[in-house]
């Protein structure tokens, strides 16, 4: 029998579900505080390429996240795309100025990504990130466009299918990876697409059949027309908890695809990272007012009416986590046994 983890995907779903919630309301600021951000620019750094799903929901909070800062600063959205978001995340660590005005918006691989992937190079601790919130908590997809010939997993079982993935650490290519060496999907994995948005319109060029590690919150912003129509193939749900509105759709789940436990040890680490589906992260040495207002305006815009009501418009699900619980869920992550960190590191790549 193998070692499990210390956690597992239900501990890491209550976890968060604990902390959803404001704290009571926080007495008067100091006017210090309530002068901090007056008159200033705030960047949110986004990991990934314009037009994806990270880059559609840092914008939607740089249109609601100032409101709820004292002095309600004006918000900047650049753009770093680069190693699964490793490059934005070594920026806003090791370079960007430290007085409270960086914060970034990363692809949860590059929080785990240091843990389960030796080779990679990181110029930042994970663990000592700020967590400031995650404003989903989603669930993962491998999916084909209705012009496939790949309409199941199953069927991918048993023929040979090309996945389009973008760069080392990225969710595309760490998930087609996980599932070829976990399921026994025969993926034939195609890397190097900038982002989501380019490696869907080779899909739909027929360059590759499926991608893989595709939020479905982003798969019903990017392409609603497939979401109405109930045209796309879904071929695999991975999430710490089932997805309703998947399994309406017939989507069964990853594990009913992975077989013994160490695998499945592996996919309930990886997918646990999904926990945090959109961290917003700052770096350490920032002022602890800038760390406690931004934690606050997190919890107060993604429950305000105004920020709830964009992203229903552009299709955009936020199921929030404090930035607090996300601190906690990757501290327990990285207290995994090293036999199952080891056995994910292998299973991530060729």
């Amino acid at each position: 029998m193998s070692t499990m983890p210390r956690f597992s995907a239900t501990r890491v779903a209550s976890l968060l579900l604990a902390g959803l919630g404001l704290s009571a309301a926080s007495p008067a600021l100091p006017a210090a505080a309530q002068e901090f951000y007056a008159g200033k620019t705030v960047n949110i750094i986004v990991g990934s390429d314009v037009a994806g799903g990270y880059d559609t929901y840092a914008r939607l909070f740089s249109r609601h996240l100032g409101e709820q800062l004292p002095g309600k600063p004006n918000m900047v959205v650049q753009n770093m795309p680069g190693a699964g978001s490793a490059r934005a995340a070594g920026f806003v660590y090791a370079s960007a100025p430290k007085d409270g005005m960086t914060i970034a918006l990363v692809q949860p691989g590059a929080i785990v990504g240091p843990l389960v992937d030796k080779s990679m190079k990181a110029n930042y601790d994970a663990t000592k990130f700020i967590y400031l919130a995650s404003a989903d908590s989603g669930t993962r997809v491998c999916i084909s466009l209705p012009n496939s010939r790949i309409k199941t997993f199953k069927q991918a079982q048993g023929e040979r299918v090309i996945v389009g993935a973008a760069g080392n650490g990225a969710s595309s290519r760490d998930y087609g990876f996980l599932h070829k060496n976990t399921s026994g999907a025969k993926f034939e994995i195609v890397s190097g697409y900038k982002g989501m948005a380019d490696i869907l319109l080779a899909m739909e060029r027929r360059e590759v059949d499926v991608v893989c590690g595709l939020d479905w919150s982003s798969a019903k912003a990017q392409r609603p027309g497939l979401i109405r129509d109930k045209s796309l193939n879904v071929l695999v749900q991975m999430g710490v908890d089932r997805n309703a509105e998947l399994d309406a759709w017939g989507a069964p789940d990853i594990m009913s695809f992975t077989q013994g436990d160490d695998n499945r040890a592996i996919v309930e680490l990886i997918v646990a990272q999904q926990a945090f589906g959109r961290p917003f992260v700052m770096a350490p040495g920032n002022p602890e007012t800038a760390v406690k207002l931004m934690r606050a305006a997190f919890a107060s815009a993604m429950k305000a009416d105004a920020l709830l009501a964009d992203a229903e418009k552009i299709g955009l699900d936020i199921t929030p986590a404090t930035g607090e619980r996300v601190q906690e869920v990757v501290q327990k992550m990285y207290r995994t046994p090293e036999r199952i960190v080891d056995l994910a590191s292998k299973a991530i790549r060729e």
